[in-house]
């Protein structure tokens, strides 16, 4: 009698369905548009059972608002160039290059939409990170409400309302506006 050993997925089943559900919902919502997609979609295109999603996430509106913040990870790596100016517009580039693509735009206004009145993981995620900006730089003035207010609300709003509006230099002009005299965020 011969033995055989199953081999070992790496990750595990469960990071395979997470993944598999992340792509389902990214095709799906670049297909579809957000308003369209369903989780039994998601489930067939997915190849998982419809139960595996709601035991993980719950409900549409929790995965969508987590497939919408999965690319932009607080733990991800923010420039450290030690000067908070081109720190924050790197940052801020990354994020306009991100919603610049159409899916991740799409996922953002599905997301923003599914928090209803709790504030969006992608809010809290980029609050966390404009803290981690900061924290490097103890002299500024710059709070984490400035640079919501200043940088990001900017940006968020063009995604939701205005996306062809995100232009090559939309990073550096919010990020700009904070640092401008009279601003009352400027170092």
């Amino acid at each position: 009698m011969t033995t055989t050993t199953p081999s070992k997925r790496t990750g595990g089943r469960s990071a395979a369905v997470i993944h598999s559900v992340r792509t389902a919902v990214e095709e799906l919502v670049r297909e579809k548009g957000p308003e369209r997609v369903t989780v039994p979609m998601i489930a067939e295109r997915a190849g998982v059972n419809p139960t595996s999603i709601y035991r993980r996430w719950g409900d549409l509106p929790t995965l969508i608002n987590d497939i919408a913040t999965y690319h932009l990870d607080p733990e991800r790596p923010l420039a450290d160039r030690g000067d908070l100016r081109d720190d924050l517009t790197d940052w801020a580039r990354g994020i306009v290059a991100h919603f610049r693509k159409p899916v991740n735009a799409a996922l953002l206004r599905g997301g923003a939409s599914a928090a209803g009145e709790r504030t969006s993981d992608c809010l809290r995620n980029r609050r966390t990170e404009a803290g981690m900006l900061l924290a490097r730089h103890p002299e500024t003035s710059v709070t984490e409400d400035d640079v919501m207010d200043v940088v990001i609300a900017p940006i968020v709003y063009r995604v939701i309302f205005q996306p062809w509006t995100l232009g090559d230099t939309t990073a550096e002009d919010v990020v700009a506006r904070l640092f401008r005299p009279g601003a009352g965020a400027a170092e």
